[in-house]
């Protein structure tokens, strides 16, 4: 089975202002007729804004690093047990 990444793919709704704000100018930063994507939003966001999308992905691995740690010792605990 093939994944395949919804949240990127799925197409943004301006429900507030600064979405509103982020959609239009993405639109006319890429010329874009169709809907705009959180992939179109990532690729301005990476020329434009990098130091933003840096600080995210940094927090987002940090997170994610903390994660395993908990996992592991998990799963460490639960084979001191058995």
């Amino acid at each position: 089975m093939e994944y395949t990444d919804t949240v990127r793919t799925g197409v943004i709704t301006s429900n507030t202002g600064l979405k509103e704000l982020v959609v239009n100018y993405i639109g006319e930063r890429l010329a874009a007729d169709e809907d705009i994507t959180v992939d179109m939003a990532v690729e301005v966001f990476a020329a434009e804004f990098p130091d933003f999308l840096l600080a995210v992905a940094e927090e987002n691995f940090l997170r994610g690093y903390e994660q395993a740690l908990t996992d592991v010792e998990a799963v460490e605990n639960k084979n001191k047990n058995v």
